[in-house]
């Protein structure tokens, strides 16, 4: 599967991008707002194989970002698909990555929710630290609907998704 946008794509993960992925991973200031993994590649590669198995039945999708010359500059998650709702995260890109990569993902991530799986809108959670996450999601227009010690958890409408795609329409065309 691959989702196209103007400068990147993203394409489903492969087993073979489990040093990609922990070498993202690893990284203490690109996983400080992540969940904790296991470091060996073993494991990352027993976890790929579980993800491989819960892809082939549409329960979640995991995503290397990669310019259009294939050079792989981030990750992106779907999963925890509850009635017409998803969740979205484990989201790092590359220091080094274009500009642009983050948004185009982002939108590309919303499209593909929205449009391909019919959601009617997303939820995720974000680190309260996390000011700069926090900061972006409000200007798009999700709303913190709960929180928790360490989160806010929010959610985004459709509707408001469509509303907010407009604002960043000239990273896609």
């Amino acid at each position: 599967m691959l989702l196209k946008s103007r400068d990147i794509n993203l394409r489903v993960v492969e087993i073979k991008d489990a040093e990609f992925i922990l070498s993202l991973r690893r990284d203490k200031n690109k996983n400080k707002y992540l969940s904790k993994i296991n470091e060996s590649l073993k494991e990352q590669i027993k976890w790929l194989q579980a993800y491989k198995d819960r892809e082939a039945k549409k329960l979640e999708y995991y995503f290397v970002i990669e310019s259009k010359a294939k050079e792989k500059l981030g990750l992106v998650r779907l999963y925890d698909f509850r009635g017409d709702s998803f969740c979205w995260g484990s989201f790092i890109i590359k220091d080094n990555a274009p500009f642009y990569a983050s948004i185009q993902a982002v939108l590309a991530v919303y499209d593909f929710g929205f449009y391909s799986l019919n959601f009617k809108q997303s939820h995720f959670d974000v680190r309260k630290d996390n000011k700069q996450v926090l900061a972006f999601h409000k200007r798009f227009g999700a709303v913190i609907v709960d929180e928790s010690e360490l989160d806010f958890y929010f959610k985004i409408s459709l509707e408001q998704y469509e509303k907010s795609r407009k604002k960043y329409e000239k990273f896609t065309l």
